[in-house]
């Protein structure tokens, strides 16, 4: 969306409201054909697993009871995560996604939905391509109903009818899309294990960059982002959530996207204005060893059932 319709990121193309789509199918198929090739051809002698890692955040409704707020909410996730993992899991985009996309094409005067179809035998193909599904997880948002008006250009945001919140007393430590919302995580999860059939998951990226930078090191805030996080990773799993394993992002200070080294979500500080790059830990790494060493939290007292 931001590379092929915004045109925030690389590589920087603003093709209204069908760029995003069309890249995305793209992305689809060649995901299944590499699972396939590897399938075919590889697996037998290496016994290796080929799966996909999707970003997602998790969507609330504002009002449980209302019944537009919740499926307000319910678009937000099948518009986030379903978009890809549905066509993997089931055999084709969410049929929410292919209803309001369709619709509104239709009302811009289109012949076809901004949204790509595919064809029987591309259903077949790409159904059951993952081994693992691969989970990327920062924050949550309050989701309710927003109408645009149709003679709006509708694009990959106005097509979902929605609109995001946030809770004021939710911890903000990182940037400004950043909130520290744990609870959402083990939500997002076991809508994985109900949509999905409970795959094999590992958590590839999770974690908070800095707001301003602690020359102390002192990052309090990801210490306590981390624990609320993985707290509720380990909920799941009482949940009969299939996690594997977990990966925080990220070990250094590095480049991120159009931020540069502006954002900063490193355990490890990096001085990029010193040629050698010299690199210091910050008081995250240290919490993040003892997980790693006690395999959990090493005080049990610090955390709820």
């Amino acid at each position: 969306e931001k590379g092929y319709e915004t045109g925030e990121h690389a590589p920087g193309l603003k093709l209204g409201g069908c760029g995003a789509y069309k890249a995305a199918h793209h992305i689809i198929k060649t995901h299944a054909k590499v699972w396939h090739s590897y399938n075919n051809t590889w697996r037998s002698e290496q016994q290796g697993m080929v799966g996909i890692s999707l970003t997602s955040g998790w969507g609330e409704p504002v009002d449980s009871h209302s019944h537009t707020d919740r499926d307000a909410a319910e678009r937000y996730i099948q518009f986030h995560l379903g978009w890809f993992a549905n066509p993997i899991y089931k055999g084709d985009y969410p049929e929410v996604m292919k209803n309001y996309v369709g619709r509104k094409s239709a009302q811009q005067g289109l012949r076809t939905s901004r949204l790509p179809t595919f064809s029987l035998q591309e259903k077949t193909y790409i159904k059951g391509t993952s081994d693992f599904l691969g989970i990327g997880h920062f924050t949550t948002r309050y989701v309710l109903q927003k109408r645009f008006p149709f003679l709006q250009a509708s694009g990959y945001h106005t097509d979902q009818d929605l609109a995001e919140l946030v809770d004021p007393k939710w911890p903000a430590p990182g940037p400004k899309w950043l909130y520290s919302v744990p609870w959402g995580f083990r939500r997002l999860l076991n809508f994985i294990k109900t949509q999905y059939g409970n795959p094999l998951i590992y958590v590839t990226e999770n974690g908070v960059s800095e707001k301003v930078q602690c020359t102390q090191l002192c990052d309090d805030w990801r210490t306590e982002y981390l624990k609320g996080y993985i707290n509720e990773i380990l909920k799941a799993l009482k949940d009969g959530v299939n996690v594997k394993g977990y990966t925080a992002w990220s070990l250094l200070d590095q480049f991120e996207w159009n931020k540069g080294f502006s954002e900063r979500f490193g355990f490890y500080h990096i001085d990029f204005k010193n040629k050698n790059k010299p690199r210091y830990p910050k008081a995250s790494a240290d919490y993040y060893k003892r997980i790693i060493n006690a395999n959990g939290f090493p005080n049990q007292k610090e955390v709820m059932a």
